[in-house]
């Protein structure tokens, strides 16, 4: 994991954070990393181009053994938590 967060820190995050974003690294096995866009780039309409464009292409030029990244784009359970207080104090005002 130490060798994906250094190409990640000096090839990847570096680009992301040009635009405002990030990326949260879920899991990292057997060759395919499972990760989140943060900041701007969560949600953005051009992530899945950025993820085959910028990050596959960067991680597979330089980590050995790298497969592919995928993108998580699933919403948290406590996000959707949140999402539904607010609904609820809405409906209630």
């Amino acid at each position: 994991m130490t060798e994906l967060e250094k190409v990640l820190d000096e090839y990847v995050r570096p680009a992301l954070g040009a635009h405002g974003g990030g990326l949260d690294v879920l899991s990292y096995e057997d060759g395919i990393l499972r990760f989140k866009m943060l900041g701007s780039c969560a949600g953005c309409s051009a992530a899945d181009l950025t993820t085959e464009q910028v990050i596959n292409e960067e991680l597979k030029n330089h980590l050995p053994g790298f497969r592919k990244a995928v993108l998580d784009t699933s919403v948290s359970e406590d996000l959707l938590a949140q999402a539904r207080a607010i609904l609820n104090r809405q409906k209630n005002e």
